[in-house]
């Protein structure tokens, strides 16, 4: 059965946080992005059946980490995110000061790089580093969808002028993804509904460089 992927739309700007499986109505789901309340990604869970079995984290930045510390401490389970970007994770307060939200920071159980294979799950998740946004951002992928963070949206590209942010950097992650994988490859982005590799290919505005 095709790979089941829930979004939902999490925190103070509606940052995507999503609950995977290897099919509908298997027990356990990996969670990307905890990126609201850890008590509403617990109800989601179980009113679809499933546990929590691991903790999948794109990048450090102050959205898609809002439930981290308190649905990892609630659940005990192992913690994926990036090594390069560990010092935010760990502390993410002093980064993101004024910004009116509670953060705790939390180390991650297994720091990536990228080119790793995890399973969480019953999932098996290809593990991409696709700098850019920020600089140690990761992807996973798994059976024809891609959970791509801030990388890539729907007509949309990831910020480039945040601190740490790089354009160049972002482009080449990009074309690797389109260069790597199919255009039907499903793209579960950070923010906005999902859509596909070869639709943002052939139409979306940022990636002209990449068309010529």
């Amino acid at each position: 059965m095709a790979l089941v992927v829930d979004r939902y739309e999490l925190g103070p700007i509606g940052t995507n946080c999503y609950l995977v499986r290897s099919e509908r109505g298997a027990a356990e789901a990996a969670v990307v992005d905890p990126s609201g309340d850890a008590a509403t990604i617990r109800l989601e869970l179980a009113e679809m059946g499933a546990t929590c079995a691991g903790i999948l984290i794109t990048h450090s930045h102050w959205d898609h980490i809002l439930g981290l510390a308190e649905l990892a401490e609630g659940t005990g389970v192992t913690v994926y995110g990036p090594e390069v970007e560990l010092d935010v994770l760990e502390n993410p307060a002093s980064y993101f000061a004024g910004l009116g939200v509670s953060l705790r920071g939390w180390k991650p159980d297994v720091l990536l790089a990228g080119g790793e294979t995890i399973e969480v799950a019953g999932i098996s998740f290809e593990v991409l580093a696709v700098p850019g946004h920020s600089p140690g951002h990761l992807a996973y992928y798994a059976d024809g969808a891609l959970l791509s963070g801030d990388v890539l949206f729907s007509g949309s590209v990831g910020r480039t002028d945040l601190p740490r942010g790089n354009w160049d950097e972002l482009l080449a992650s990009i074309r690797t993804l389109v260069e790597r994988f199919p255009p039907d490859t499903v793209v579960y982005s950070g923010h906005g509904p999902p859509t596909t590799l070869g639709d943002e290919l052939q139409r979306n505005p940022f990636l002209a460089e990449l068309r010529t």
